[in-house]
């Protein structure tokens, strides 16, 4: 027996040693449990042990676990497998997971411990950690609750439903009572009352007191407004909460962020969920009894709807000052210029961050005025920014390049950025420092000794250097041939100049027809953005440039402002302008896509490289269309 054991750890050590070699791993076996950390007596809850390895096939081995004191087990343990396959570097992995799910009732109420499970397979033990559940009591009984909760929706809230501040919370929408039990959802308002461009977040929060498994909601239609999605992959917790009396348990849904874009009453219509709502029902069966103690678990599909919400968006107080930008907040400005000494035909940068929170990501860079003879170009941005309750917190820099074309000391006057400030109702100007450039006298560039200086009368003239040119005798050029040609070809070059800058003031002069010359040119540069973000793998950046693209190309080429930007007039004027149904249904429909690609499964980066193409085939569909209507 002991040359047997011995022979059996040699062979292990073997194997050891030849899976280290090979690059092949030993299968690691971990087991974990998964519960909510609280509940309430008769409350239904579910408990998970979920096994997770990692190795070349499913672990096979025999799990066991102790009894649930304190609890009814109502259903299982209902079990489930799944596998993940990874190739990194041309090396392949593999993990594989399995699930025991429990479904329980509280008995009592106090922490109560679940029991430890284990898991043996190829001669190892793994024990799951200790996990506890804080039991609450019942709450009152549910048919009174419920029907406290209908006539508190009759009345509104008047009550504890976690949203106290609020003003104008609409009732909540209840789905169908199903033995007492039920769920609905509370759409609040950060504000019921905001200027335009002022951030206001949209609340949607789940009550329930059933077994909710899933749910799933229509997208809620935002016309009118800028909208983000505050933390749109985030994990879900719920908490329990009293309302009115009952005991639910609550989970915040959805959260948004909204920039109005127009003046009046804003109402964001009503949202339809549905919900997967698992239910225990008796059965008449004997054999249930026999295996499944006489109750059975079914999955019932449900349907409820959030009531609209609305609020009112004031305009901003006029007269607007001289350089507003659009910027609505509270914010700081600083700036900063590098290098500060150089030489001619040299670049300098002026780098200039506006920090703070407020519609960051919608208002326009700030005008720096350059010395006469500087060469400037267009700034380019950089955001750091975070959405929150306050609206997007962050900063943005931007970087403007300045080359100077001659030598000398230039003065940069102070920038002002004026932005107005919701809390304290009035406009704010803030101004940087001014900074000084010393321009260098630039390689190449030869000057005059005579140069400085200054003609101080007819009879001191400067020193003539250059080889004088003396004309022959007999050959004056004053009316000969030659110089009527030269005044002929002066003449008609000059008629030439003032048609073209007679045509070129003209078309300055129209702005919007300018814009819309210019809309594909500006849209081709925002897709460049996008692809370079797409490249990065910035999903949300990527979405939210490319819809800023689509709906600025339609408000560049159509001549719409931001406030009636609404897919209906689009695709009314669009339509009116002789544009094909099919073109505009595609615009339509890329348009949809960028606001539901985010959220949808599958492969994030061929998600973005679909949206990008369909993006950038109907910019250049509506172009050919519209200059073909044109011509």
């Amino acid at each position: 027996m002991v040359a047997k054991t011995n022979i059996q750890r040699w062979l292990t050590a073997i194997l050891l040693v030849l899976m280290s070699v090979s690059g092949i791993k030993a299968q690691e076996v971990q087991l974990q449990v998964q519960a909510p950390s609280q509940g309430e007596v008769g409350r239904i809850l579910r408990v998970s042990y979920i096994i997770k390895s990692n190795g070349t096939d499913m672990p096979q081995g025999q799990f066991s676990v102790g009894d649930f004191e304190g609890f009814i087990k109502r259903f299982g343990p209902a079990q489930s497998q799944g596998s993940e396959i990874r190739i990194i570097n041309g090396r392949q992995s593999a993990s594989f997971t399995i699930s025991y799910t429990y479904t329980l009732e509280p008995t009592e109420q106090g922490t109560l411990k679940l029991p430890i499970a284990t898991y043996s397979a190829g001669g190892k033990t793994v024990k799951s950690a200790q996990k506890s559940i804080n039991i609450l009591p019942a709450s009152s009984s549910p048919d009174s609750g419920s029907s406290s909760g209908q006539a508190h929706g009759r009345r509104g809230q008047s009550g504890n439903s976690g949203n106290a501040g609020q003003q104008d919370t609409p009732a909540p929408a209840r789905s169908s009572k199903n033995n007492g039990r039920a769920f609905f959802i509370v759409p609040s308002l950060s504000k019921q009352r905001v200027y335009e461009q002022e951030a206001v977040v949209l609340t949607y929060k789940i009550y329930f007191n059933t077994d909710l498994s899933s749910l799933s909601n229509d997208e809620p239609r935002f016309d009118g407004m800028h909208v983000q999605e505050i933390d749109p992959n985030g994990q879900r917790y719920p908490t329990v909460e009293d309302y009115n009396g009952q005991r639910y348990s609550t989970v915040v849904w959805k959260r948004y962020l909204l920039f109005p874009q127009r003046t009046g009453r804003i109402t964001i219509p009503e949202v339809k969920f549905e919900a997967l709502i698992r239910e225990i029902v008796a059965s008449d069966d004997p054999m249930d009894y026999f295996f499944g103690g006489g109750s059975l678990v079914q999955s019932v599909r449900r349907e409820m709807r959030a009531p609209a919400v609305s609020f009112m968006v004031d305009s901003l107080p006029s007269p607007r000052p001289a350089g507003f930008t659009g910027a609505v907040g509270n914010f700081n400005i600083s700036s900063q210029v590098t290098p500060l000494s150089l030489k001619a035909n040299e670049a300098t940068t002026m780098r200039v961050t506006i920090s703070g929170t407020g519609n960051l990501q919608l208002m326009r860079a700030p005008e720096v005025k350059w010395p006469r003879d500087f060469e400037t170009y267009d700034p380019k941005s950089e955001e750091q920014t975070q959405l929150t309750a306050s609206g997007v917190s962050g900063r943005i820099l931007f970087d403007y390049i300045a080359v100077p074309r001659h030598e000398g000391q230039y003065d940069i006057e102070p920038l002002e950025f004026v932005y107005f400030d919701p809390t304290a109702r009035t406009y704010k100007t803030l101004r940087t420092e001014a900074a000084t450039l010393d321009v260098a006298r630039g390689e190449g560039h030869q000057k005059s000794t005579q140069e400085d200086i200054e003609e101080l009368g007819s009879d001191i003239r400067h020193i003539k250097t250059s080889t004088p040119h003396y004309i022959k005798d007999g050959k004056v050029l004053f009316g000969s041939v030659r110089y009527w040609m030269y005044y002929a070809t002066a003449l008609i070059i000059f008629i030439i100049l003032c048609v073209a800058f007679r045509r070129y003031a003209q078309s300055n002069a129209d702005v919007v027809g300018k814009r819309g010359r210019k809309a594909s040119q500006a849209a081709n540069k925002r897709l460049r953005t996008a692809r370079k973000l797409m490249s990065q793998k910035k999903a949300a950046e990527f979405y939210d440039e490319t819809m800023r693209t689509l709906w600025g190309y339609v408000s560049d080429k159509l001549s719409l402002p931001q406030s009636e930007l609404t897919k209906e007039n689009v695709s009314e004027q669009l339509s009116g302008r002789g544009v094909d149904e099919a073109v505009v249904s595609a615009f339509l429909s890329a348009l949809d896509e960028c606001e539901f690609a985010r959220f949808a499964p599958g492969d994030p980066a061929s998600t973005m490289e679909h949206v990008y193409g369909k993006a950038e085939e109907v910019i250049n569909q509506m172009e050919r269309c519209l200059r073909k209507n044109k011509a």
